[in-house]
């Protein structure tokens, strides 16, 4: 049934669980098809679609600029292929012919997960600033801004590779730097705009480009760099996020109030169930509280733990694509990019389902949250493990890896979204905490995969892939004890607190 005049489903009396709170009926929800939101959702969707593949083109393209995966000049390594090549392929990867003049640089394991991970260094910087003034100001410019900004500089790469790593590590930095403010501005966009029946599907529909850009991005670049040459992915990559930024600015507005063509009806759907956690919070925060509350402590330790294994993989599975199974590039491409076609795909049904069982008060907001996340975290770490007891076997190995990161997908449902269920109108702020932490996974990871895997064996990377397992069954367990959705007593406005007090004297008094 409907909610009262003035009431909507974010305001709630703190003592309450989430599963008191009136919901609208489905009847009255505007269509979604072609809507202002859905729109805005696609668009975001095609957004960090080219986030993504300015993030992930350097670790194919990686392959194509380095002499060698691990390059020996001094001859020293006694092993030479961890696994035998795939059946009816002679030649490794490294053999392929890229047109004439394009250049190749001599950077070890080592140099190579410096490389790797120099994007998050940056990427570390910005997430809590831009969540910040996203809050406040609306978040509109900063993820344009973010994407149009690490699209310019990523079209600098080849010259800065030209003039060494240490260049090359500072502009992947800065790139980072640039499109830190991205996911954050998305989460304060939503904070306005997502009714909270239709939160989970919104917002999981637009943060699934980034998978879906890792789809494209990896085979894409794998085709590019061996008919065009590595340097062409960067121009490419980096001319189509410009291109993304021109429609962004025309066709998206902060607020559901000031765009131009939305319906009045789906207008005042949206600011009537939103309520007064649509607006922005304001200069001041509730900085200790935050600090203190176990609920965002949950969430920032459990990204973390997710974040290590997404990270390992996406900065280092062409690597051992190449490296172990010996693959040659384009097929590298291609088969590095099936786990995020999966993990694209499950995002997207995850977003539905949890909308599904909320809309029909099959589980709580806090329990489907937890549901999501569990299954998001432990199922992708057992197939983590599978992977080191495959051995040699190229088609299991492809096989589990794609099944972990499709199961991770539903994750994207869970605690990815939690801060705009404990505090919609700080959304933006809190996901920057939380992507700041969770981003050192980021930092750290390729580093501690170069050293792992420095010296191209099995054991090596068995190593890999068992800390990543445990790392990500640790989050759903800390989760699914730690987890919760309901709206944080410090994020209610004033107005809220009033009906809430409100409410309490009615209930005295009868």
């Amino acid at each position: 049934m409907p909610p009262p005049d003035g009431c909507s489903i974010n305001s709630a009396a703190s003592d309450e669980s989430e599963d008191t709170e009136p919901l609208i009926g489905s009847d009255e929800i505007p269509p979604r098809c072609c809507s202002a939101r859905f729109n805005l959702a696609f668009l975001m969707f095609l957004g960090f679609t080219v986030v993504y593949g300015l993030r992930v083109n350097l670790s194919v393209a990686m392959v194509a600029m380095v002499n060698s995966t691990d390059p020996d000049p001094d001859g020293n390594h006694s092993v030479t292929n961890a696994c035998p090549p795939p059946s009816g392929r002679e030649n490794t990867s490294n053999n392929f012919q890229q047109p004439a003049g394009v250049p190749h640089y001599n950077w070890d394991s080592e140099t190579q997960g410096w490389l790797l991970g120099a994007f998050f260094f940056g990427y570390l910087c910005t997430q809590i600033p831009g969540g910040y003034l996203a809050g406040h100001y609306g978040g509109k410019f900063f993820l344009g801004l973010g994407v149009l900004g690490t699209a310019a500089l990523t079209l600098l790469t080849p010259l800065a590779a030209k003039w060494g790593s240490y260049w090359l590590f500072a502009l992947r930095a800065l790139e980072g730097f640039g499109e830190g403010v991205t996911y954050p501005a998305m989460m304060a966009i939503w904070a306005r705009w997502a009714p909270p029946l239709e939160r989970s599907r919104l917002i999981a529909m637009s943060a699934s480009g980034g998978s879906f850009g890792a789809f494209v991005a990896l085979p894409l670049t794998g085709y590019i760099c061996q008919m065009l040459g590595w340097p062409t992915v960067f121009y490419i990559c980096g001319g189509a996020g410009c291109l993304w930024a021109v429609f962004w600015f025309i066709f998206v507005s902060d607020d559901p109030r000031n765009h131009r063509r939305i319906s009045k009806e789906e207008r005042d759907y949206i600011i009537k169930t939103v309520g007064p956690q649509g607006t922005g919070h304001g200069w001041s925060l509730p900085l200790l509280h935050m600090a203190l509350s176990v609920q965002l402590w949950a969430i920032i330790v459990t990204q973390m733990c997710s974040n290590w294994a997404y990270y390992t993989l996406l900065t280092s599975l062409p690597t051992y694509m190449d490296v172990i199974l010996h693959f040659d590039l384009q097929s590298n491409g291609f088969l590095s990019s099936l786990p995020y076609l999966g993990s694209w795909l499950m995002a997207w049904l995850s977003g539905v389902m949890a909308d599904a069982l909320i809309e029909r008060r099959v589980f709580s907001v806090t329990v489907v949250r937890k549901i999501f996340t569990f299954v998001g975290l432990f199922l992708p770490s057992v197939f983590l493990v599978a992977v080191v007891y495959a051995g040699c076997d190229h088609i299991l190995i492809v096989t589990f890896l794609t099944l972990s990161m499709t199961t991770g997908g539903f994750s994207a449902a869970g605690v990815f979204i939690n801060q705009i269920d404990i505090a919609p109108r700080y959304a933006g702020f809190l996901l920057g905490i939380t992507n700041t932490f969770g981003t050192i996974p980021g930092v750290v990871a390729p580093i501690v995969t170069g050293y792992f895997t420095e010296d191209r064996t099995l054991a090596g990377w068995a190593k890999v892939f068992w800390v990543a397992a445990g790392i990500n069954a640790g989050g759903a367990v800390i989760y699914t004890f730690l987890g919760s959705s309901k709206l944080q007593p410090w994020a209610l406005t004033e107005e809220e607190r009033a009906e809430a007090e409100r409410k309490r004297n009615r209930s005295i008094s009868h």
